[in-house]
């Protein structure tokens, strides 16, 4: 596991609120179907932004893009974040 991915999975952990241990997940597990609500979300989205100093667009402030560890990094990529 990279060091970015650690930081998505721990900032998954702080702000999730899943019921499930956001470390036991694999890459393409829904987070929606562990328990990730909308509002929770918004929560990842800010730590993220946090984490890796970078904005997320209106364009990605959308359920997929927060759908999954790997999704989440995608998009981190796209917007140019190490990870």
């Amino acid at each position: 596991m990279s060091g970015a991915e650690t930081t998505i999975r721990e900032v998954l952990q702080a702000n999730g609120k899943l019921p499930v241990s956001a470390m036991t997940l694999h890459d393409e597990d829904d987070l929606y179907q562990h328990g990730l609500s909308s509002h929770a979300s918004v929560n990842v989205m800010l730590a993220l932004e946090s984490a890796f100093d970078v904005e997320f667009p209106d364009a990605l402030l959308r359920r997929d893009t927060f759908k999954s560890v790997a999704a989440i990094r995608a998009a981190l990529e796209s917007l140019g974040a190490e990870v």
